[in-house]
């Protein structure tokens, strides 16, 4: 993998990582799919489908201005479907990331008061909110026994000499 402007090799590796994690959480049980451990989000299954949804709502926000809602009784996302959403909110945020203007800006209601976010923030959000829930799955699958994946740089990069 060669870089080629920061930003879109930064939200290139957060596409591979969270599709990484994706597989290597295709072919468990539920049983180990319903796993989790203290001081995280939740299940891995509730996790994924966070770091999912969560990603579609931050590149909605990012390229309508319109967060994307998930309806709450919404039947839980499949695996298949995770990475279907993953794979086209990555791609939009590989092609919106280079194009925000530090004085690019949506609206947002904080709290209760509405007010401009700039677009940097949300971008910002998705790569911290994505890499902190990848990081808290694989604390789970290490609980579980299982080797999770290498989804940092330098395995993303082919390990250069460190």
């Amino acid at each position: 993998m060669n870089p080629t402007d920061s930003l879109t090799t930064i939200f290139n590796h957060n596409l591979w990582a969270n599709l990484g994690l994706l597989e290597a959480c295709a072919g468990l049980s539920a049983e180990q799919l319903s796993a989790s451990l203290s001081g995280t989000y939740g299940s891995i299954h509730d996790t994924l489908q966070h770091i999912a949804t969560a990603e579609r709502s931050y590149f909605s926000r990012i390229s309508t201005g319109v967060p994307c809602r998930r309806p709450q009784d919404a039947p839980p996302l499949t695996i298949a479907e995770m990475t279907e959403s993953l794979r086209a909110s990555g791609a939009g945020l590989i092609e919106w990331a280079p194009k925000i203007q530090p004085g690019d800006t949506v609206k947002v209601d904080w709290e209760g008061t509405p007010r401009d976010l700039p677009k940097t923030i949300l971008l910002t959000q998705a790569i911290n909110h994505a890499t902190e829930h990848r990081s808290q799955v694989m604390a789970i699958l290490t609980q579980l026994g299982i080797q999770p994946p290498e989804l940092d740089g330098w395995t993303y990069f082919g390990k250069p000499a460190r």
